[in-house]
């Protein structure tokens, strides 16, 4: 049980969006995200560097070539080795069909469109991360590149640093305007994310995800400078606003992409959003208008037949637009949140199971209507004082009390078993769940920005993690609610250390129960205050404070009326408490991911009740009855006339 908590333990700090590292795979191997990003990289440089070995149908470059036949075959590889997706089949043939050619020495500007479209689609496929969380710092990318690059590169990256003498072969010349054309900002993040396989070109793992996409961005520019100007015309005339709405086509685009898609003009607007890519937050929509924006263009899509594409849309007009009004909303009209919530959810269910574009349509429409009258109860104004207090008040209630019970269950456990000394791990817990949750909030807010889709994952795994934890230790302390079962274990554990397994539970449940709380009552007690104003915050710090206070009088009410009671019931009670709350927090858990658009969502005609983890969805009902059929076979088959107690508590 001890490697399970901490391998569990170990998924929750994964799903943590703050922190770029994770564990290292085995010896060999490459981590799926890795390996597909890899695919990317190799198929960014067969794209780009193939015409350096082939011209006119013969080999102008043998190594050049060697090289390229060396990289189909390693995509080939890859693409094989990855977890399989619905796509793979088809990635592979498509990957098969690119050697054949570069074998076959096809004329490059193909062997460009094939490798191009066999990487978006490799994208598409695994859910690659193309795009940076914020807008690049391209001053700092400066400075990383005058102290990592400049000694290879030259300090204006001409390749004609004094180190990049001696190199074979010699760096790039990021001026060589034919071959930055063909290249991507993402193009070159992934190759100072994983270097460059035969050059001196290594990983910069050392630096952040932040720093990395600064300085892809900075030496993107590098060959662009004349046309910045141009650029920065043609965006403050307000030009090209439609084709670069955010970072994603200046990011993932290369020149000659651009100017494909969307003429010259386009070109030089890149050159200059390049160097300012701030500029495309400027000005940024309202959530809600957002959330409208990419509603249409995910029905748009779904009629051009791109069921993915709408998919993603439709997604993130939830994650990164509705969601970021649902708190606000909630304190005015929860009621209108719930239903905005449920409109949503049917749209991407619709677009999923692909459903007749008029059916698409209808329900877009309904959730349009539904945004624009959450608009108006939002634009109605400052909440009164008496909304703020009461609000502040119940967001504390509402998100603390499934945690409190929890770790005070915990605590009355240990102290009725004379176990105080175990304490500090239950504390421990909590306060680690505390620190992390403002640590995460401060980052979301301050460092990067987390996406509305990181949030709701981590929140899903979270809870789910925590919910197998629940029914493990519901179903430990039922098997001690007899008398005999307890003195057994008292026998056995007093004296001595509890069993390890244990302490880790304990710790584990403590942790995980807090922190899945923490991080979302902070964002709600955030979006609380942008409402409340400045003449509501003595309000809103009443509430707080009042339901400190509530929650503090209900944990001590816990804490000295159980134990009180006689074994038998207060075992029986602390263990259906812990099997109630596993049903709640699986429920919540699959919510989550199906906001993040992670899980499907059926849709049934059912009430919402949060507060007991049920959603009107098949997916999350089907969670919590797949959970109490496991606590309902644990009892039957765990339970006994005559129970070995030796044998049962030296199994804690």
């Amino acid at each position: 049980m001890t490697a399970l908590i901490q391998a569990l333990i170990f998924m929750v700090a994964w799903a943590v969006p703050i922190a770029p590292a994770a564990s290292a795979p085995p010896a060999g191997q490459e981590a799926p995200g890795t390996a597909a990003q890899t695919v990317v990289h190799l198929l960014d440089y067969v794209g780009v560097d193939y015409s350096e070995a082939v011209a006119d149908g013969k080999v102008k470059n043998e190594e050049e070539f060697k090289e390229m036949l060396e990289f189909t075959g390693q995509i080939m590889s890859l693409l094989k080795s990855l977890p399989p997706v619905a796509r793979q089949a088809g990635l592979i043939g498509q990957a098969g069909s690119l050697a054949r050619r570069v074998n076959d020495r096809a004329p490059p500007p193909e062997i460009a469109a094939d490798a191009g479209k066999l990487r978006w689609a490799v994208i598409a496929a695994y859910g690659i991360q193309v795009v940076p969380k914020a807008a690049p710092d391209v001053a700092a990318g400066a400075k990383l590149f005058q102290s990592l690059c400049a000694a290879c590169h030259g300090a204006k990256g001409k390749g004609d640093g004094p180190a990049g003498a001696k190199l074979d072969p010699t760096p790039s010349n990021f001026h060589d305007t034919e071959r930055m054309a063909q290249r991507s900002a993402y193009g070159l993040y992934n190759a100072i994310s994983l270097g460059v396989s035969g050059t001196a070109m290594v990983a910069f793992k050392q630096l952040s995800d932040a720093e990395r996409w600064a300085l892809a961005f900075y030496v993107s520019g590098f060959p662009l400078a004349d046309a910045r100007g141009q650029g920065e015309a043609l965006w403050r005339a307000g030009k090209g606003k439609d084709f670069f709405p955010d970072l994603a086509n200046v990011a993932t685009l290369s020149a000659n992409e651009v100017k494909e898609k969307a003429g010259p003009d386009a070109v030089a607007l890149r050159a200059w959003l390049l160097a300012h890519p701030e500029a495309l937050s400027e000005g940024k929509p309202a959530p809600i208008a957002f959330a409208l924006a990419k509603v249409d263009q995910a029905v748009a899509a779904y009629r051009k037949g791109d069921r993915p594409g709408a998919l993603r849309l439709a997604v993130v007009a939830y994650v990164e637009g509705y969601e970021l009004v649902e708190r606000p909303l909630a304190n005015v009209d929860e009621k209108l949140m719930r239903e905005g919530e449920r409109d949503m959810m049917a749209l991407r269910d619709a677009i999923r199971s692909e459903a007749p574009l008029a059916a698409v349509e209808a329900q877009a429409k309904r959730v349009s209507a539904t945004l624009e009258r959450a608009r108006e109860r939002l634009d109605a104004g400052e909440l009164s004082a008496a909304t703020v207090f009461t609000s502040a008040l119940f967001i504390l209630l509402r998100e603390g009390l499934e945690a409190l019970l929890v770790v005070a269950a915990i605590v009355a456990f240990l102290t009725k078993a004379n176990r105080r000394d175990a304490l500090v791990w239950v504390h421990a817990g909590w306060i680690a769940a505390v620190a992390l949750g403002v640590v995460t909030w401060a980052v979301a807010s301050y460092v990067i920005a987390i996406s509305g889709a990181h949030r709701e994952i981590t929140e899903g795994v979270t809870g789910l993690i925590a919910a197998a934890m629940l029914v493990y230790v519901g179903y430990w302390l039922h098997s001690k609610s007899s008398t005999q079962a307890w003195q057994a274990f008292v026998k056995d554990s007093v004296g001595a250390a509890l069993a390890s397994r244990t302490l880790w539970t304990m710790a584990g449940v403590s942790f995980l129960a807090v922190y899945r709380e923490i991080f979302e009552t902070v964002l709600f007690y955030q979006a609380l205050w942008v409402q409340a104003g400045e003449t509501g915050s003595s309000a809103l710090a009443g509430g707080l404070v009042a339901g400190a206070a509530v929650l503090a009088a209900i944990g001590w009410g816990l804490f000295r009326y159980s134990l009180r009671l006689p074994l038998g019931p207060f075992f029986t009670v602390m263990s259906w408490l812990m099997c109630v709350l596993a049903v709640v927090l699986a429920g919540k858990g699959v919510a989550a991911l199906q906001e993040a658009g992670v899980v499907g969502a059926n849709v049934v005609d059912i009430p919402s009740l949060p507060v007991l983890g049920i959603f009107p969805t098949v997916q999350t009902l089907a969670a919590q009855a797949a959970v109490i059929a496991c606590i309902a076979a644990l009892l039957y088959f765990g339970s006994g006339d005559s129970p070995a107690p030796q044998s049962n508590a030296r199994k804690v």
